[in-house]
């Protein structure tokens, strides 16, 4: 049996991906540009995933060809982030369902929140018809619910 392969570390229940600001990040300002965070998080989400287990967030197949979507996401900015700064993306399962999953992202500098997002994902078909989480992929993310807000 292979060794979960992701990028950043756990501690605890919460994934931690750290992520250096290049220029290419930022606006006029020096500070990151406000989607760029959104891009962040997605790979936040992403390497969590993997390094919980789950290698392939795309792509679940059961009878048909399935993909996430993003049903909703409600972004708070706090303070921006600069170029040349080392964040921290960190993100907690919140809830896991029959069609869905909530986690909470926060985008830190040091100890400092500079960005929370509320993301909730769903699998649907290549159609947009919803899907159930594969019994799999519940099973795999159940031991990181964290039932309480952090």
């Amino acid at each position: 049996m292979t060794e979960p392969k992701g990028l950043g570390t756990l501690d605890g229940k919460t994934h931690i991906l750290p992520i250096s600001v290049y220029y290419e990040d930022t606006d006029l300002s020096g500070f990151v540009y406000h989607a760029n965070y959104l891009r962040y998080m997605e790979r936040g989400r992403t390497e969590f995933f993997r390094l919980s287990g789950i290698s392939k967030m795309a792509g679940l197949e059961e009878e048909e060809p399935t993909a996430w979507a993003i049903r909703s996401i409600q972004v708070d900015y706090h303070r921006p982030a600069r170029l040349d700064d080392v964040i921290q993306v960190r993100t907690t399962l919140m809830a896991l369902s029959g069609a869905r999953l909530k986690v909470i992202q926060r985008v830190t500098l040091d100890k400092t929140v500079l960005v929370e997002g509320r993301v909730e994902a769903c699998i649907t078909t290549l159609t947009g018809k919803p899907r159930r989480l594969p019994k799999n992929v519940q099973q795999t993310l159940a031991p990181f619910l964290i039932a309480e807000e952090t």
